[in-house]
């Protein structure tokens, strides 16, 4: 079975021109993978992000391509957690990047016999293999509106999460003024 390469293959942002068009002949890409994000917005859904006073954040402090596969770790992990301390409806927790780029790979046999796999660089565009989110250095990845008294518990939460993702990151916490 084959697995996922190196995400150092990946982290630099060289955006190649990646044209995905429903006329194949004009995309260049001529496929997308599947979705593995597929959940985007979670918990308290009718009461959404205005029920609670405070919201959490994990913020990129670099640069970086996030991979589908780290994203939705982050978000599995994250959600696991919230549901089992708070409940279903006692959080609203929101996936804030969409991985839209195409990440490619021009796969080069290697060993004996096995010459006629690859064509070599002849026609290196390379074949699809994932999506990832670039991530702009400040952006955050995921939101959580919380009741202040669960800070502690959603950061530490956030931190695990963290841990799924491949560039640096830290958690920032603001909380909604009091009308008066």
């Amino acid at each position: 079975m084959a697995k996922l390469r190196k995400w150092c293959a990946y982290r630099t942002i060289e955006r190649p021109y990646t044209r995905w068009s429903k006329v194949r002949g004009k995309a260049f890409v001529k496929s997308r993978p599947g979705k593995k994000v597929i959940k985007y917005d979670m918990g308290d859904l009718k009461g959404g992000k205005d029920k609670f006073p405070m919201c959490m954040k994990l913020v990129a402090k670099e640069l970086g391509n996030v991979r589908t596969n780290g994203i939705e770790a982050g978000r599995i992990a994250l959600l696991k957690r919230l549901e089992a301390k708070m409940g279903r409806e006692g959080f609203y927790f929101k996936v804030a990047v969409v991985p839209h780029h195409v990440i490619r790979e021009n796969p080069l046999a290697a060993g004996a016999g096995a010459d006629r796999l690859s064509t070599g660089m002849k026609h290196s565009f390379g074949k699809t293999i994932a999506t990832a989110a670039i991530i702009e250095k400040g952006k955050s990845i995921y939101e959580i509106y919380c009741p202040t008294e669960q800070e502690a518990f959603v950061r530490e939460a956030l931190r695990v999460a963290s841990k799924k993702i491949s560039i640096k990151c830290s958690v920032t916490t603001t909380f909604k003024k009091k009308e008066e």
